[in-house]
């Protein structure tokens, strides 16, 4: 899927974007468990809350 928008404060978009989720780039889901996520962005894996998976607008 490709990330069209992240949402929230300005620091939590940076820290985001760190993590290699940026507009136009691709994220895959691994496995959800409970509403939380583990995605792969790029050459990595990398879990989230629900809280920050609904900051990613797919």
């Amino acid at each position: 899927m490709t990330i069209r928008k992240i949402t929230g404060k300005d620091e939590i978009r940076q820290h985001l974007a760190e993590l290699g989720f940026v507009v136009d780039g691709t994220v895959t889901v691994v496995s959800e468990l409970g509403g939380n996520l583990i995605v792969q962005v790029k050459d990595s894996r990398i879990a989230l809350d629900r809280t920050m998976a609904n900051r990613v607008m797919i």
